[in-house]
Formats: C-alpha cells, structure tokens, sequence
C-alpha cells in the first residue's frame, strides 16, 4: 500500500459514514406532514428537531427527516401522506388535524405523534387520552375548550365589542367544536357570534369582507393551520377593517394581531420528541397516553392596541405572558 492509498484509508475510517457502517448503526427515519410551507412552520419543526437533539438523535448520524408540506392546500395532505408511507418512515409527526386525518387514511400501523392537534378524541383520532387504543398519541392541545378563556379575555379586553366573527375553517374536524364553543362563551358574555367560513386561502378576503358587512365589532380566530401558513396576509386584511382580533396561537399576534391565549405551539412540537424517541426505542403508540399542554400563555400586542385606539386593562397587561410593543 502506498502513502496515497493509505491516507485514504485513514480518511474512510475516520468519516462518519464510515463509522457508522462499522457499528451498524441504523438511521432512523422521522416523517413529518404539515399543512403550511416549510417558512411558516421552520421554527416548529426546528423545536422539534432540538428536542430530539436533546434526547441524543443527531440529524445524519440517527436519524433523518422527510419532511412535506401542503403550502396551504389542505387537498394535497392525502397524497403527501402516502408519500411519507412509501417511504417507509418509522413515525409521522403532524400539528393540525387536517393533517392528522390524511394520516390517519393513509396508514393503521406506522406511528403517529400528534403535537397541537385539537379534539383529539371526539375527531376519534384517539379511543381516550389515556389510552389511545391505535397507531396515534402524542399532544391534544384541547383548543375547543381554550376558545372559551380566550373569548373571554377578548371580552375584557375590547369590552363594548358585541358581535364578533367566528372566523372558522370547514376543513378542519375541529369546526364543529370551535364553533360549539364559541356559541357557548359568547352566550355566558351576552355576544352575538357570527359565523364566517374561509376553507381555503382564496376565501380569506371574501371572508373579510362578510365581517364588514355584518357589522362585526371584533374578530375570533380560531386555531387553524391555514390560517397560521397565511398569518402576514390574512392580519393585513383586518388589520384594513381596524377590527380588533384575538387569536389562537401567538404567531399570529407576533405579525399584529392584537392578543392570543394558547399553548406554546413550538414547545408542543419540542415535547412531541419525547413521543418520538420512545416509539424509535420499541414503545407502541397505544401504551403512550396523550398528553394536554399544562401552560397558555397570553399575548398582547400593545403597538396594535394603540393603533386601534384601544387601552387595554391594566389587569390584563399584568396578567400578560408577553407584551409586544
């Protein structure tokens, strides 16, 4: 053996890949479906991606992401779904419940990990939250049951606001519940609902506008995963209404909406690893409870406020996770 040949031998030995067929090591592979683009979801998957780094899985060395994305289309999430399969992954990660119904089609034996999906039990995405009976577990964010705090809080905040838009997306198999809900807590506070329907991105503006037409005075909405991937526009499209909005998930507020009350979507995705780790380790899906987020947080946008002319209690600012100025 020559000098060349022996210092690419030393070279091979020391690669990672080299290594890594030395000892046999597997790369596991994780799939995760999102109904948004890769830009509106970055942050959650790199939370998820931290999380398992925390947890000792190195991208590359581990394990491996096949990572699709619908970019808003929820039509497209059954053939990405698929996709996934046919790749043979050995779990699937999902945040919305569009997408964990296209999973859910497309396969009754790869794992699924939830992260914020919303009534996970009466969607029969799971059989109980203690016992999740198929292939799914992971985190329910129970957001049909936040929607009321949140309309309440809305209350405090904007209180001669009467009739509020429900902005809801049929798509969803949450709508039924965030529309119960909202009827419910709006009753308790004496509002008026209005329901508006936006199922897809082009709705978005004629949904706006059905808001001025009715006369709305203020704007509910609700968790959604289009909504999240078209957050920039749809806030630019009330913010021309000077209608003041409430949220279900902070990202909205961070691009101008004016408050939010929820779980930490990308902490929900960090945790999510903790499933994901245990099922690449041999735990079946059906013996890992589902778990609820512990903490919501409440977001205000005081720059917003001022902007709509509005004084925020200072109850609520105290009580504020966040002010963003």
């Amino acid at each position: 053996m020559n000098r060349r040949e022996a210092v690419l031998l030393l070279l091979a030995l020391g690669s990672p890949g080299s290594a890594r067929s030395q000892a046999g090591t597997k790369i596991r592979r994780v799939g995760v479906l999102t109904v948004g683009s890769s830009n509106s979801t970055a942050g959650f998957i790199d939370a998820l991606k931290e999380g398992l780094r925390d947890l000792g899985w190195r991208e590359g060395q581990s394990v491996e992401y096949r990572l699709v994305y619908a970019e808003g289309r929820v039509e497209r999430l059954d053939a990405l779904a698929k996709q996934l399969v046919e790749q043979k992954v050995e779990v699937i990660v999902l945040g919305a419940p569009q997408a964990a119904r296209a999973a859910q089609r497309a396969t009754s034996t790869i794992p699924i990990v939830m992260t914020n999906v919303s009534n996970a039990v009466d969607n029969k995405f799971v059989a109980s939250l203690a016992r999740p009976g198929g292939n799914i577990t992971g985190v329910t964010s129970q957001l049909e049951v936040v929607l009321g705090k949140l309309i309440e809080i809305f209350h405090q905040a904007v209180p001669h606001a009467t009739r509020i838009g429900i902005l809801l997306n049929e798509s969803n198999p949450s709508h039924h519940a965030f529309w119960a809900g909202a009827q419910k807590a709006c009753a308790a506070f004496k509002l008026v609902p209005l329901r508006v329907v936006a199922s897809a991105s082009d709705q978005l503006p004629g949904a706006v506008s059905q808001l001025v037409r009715e006369r709305a005075q203020g704007v509910i909405v609700v968790a959604d995963a289009m909504y999240l991937n078209e957050r920039a526009r749809l806030e630019e499209l009330i913010r021309a209404t000077r209608l003041p909005a409430a949220y279900s998930i902070r990202e909205h507020v961070v691009v101008g909406g004016l408050l939010s009350y929820a779980a930490d979507v990308r902490e929900n995705f960090r945790y999510a690893a903790t499933f994901v780790d245990k099922i690449l380790k041999g735990t079946k899906p059906a013996d890992l409870p589902v778990e609820q987020p512990t903490k919501f947080e409440l977001v205000i946008n005081l720059g917003t406020a001022r902007a709509l002319g509005l004084t925020i209690p200072s109850g609520l600012l105290l009580r504020a996770d966040q002010v963003i100025e």
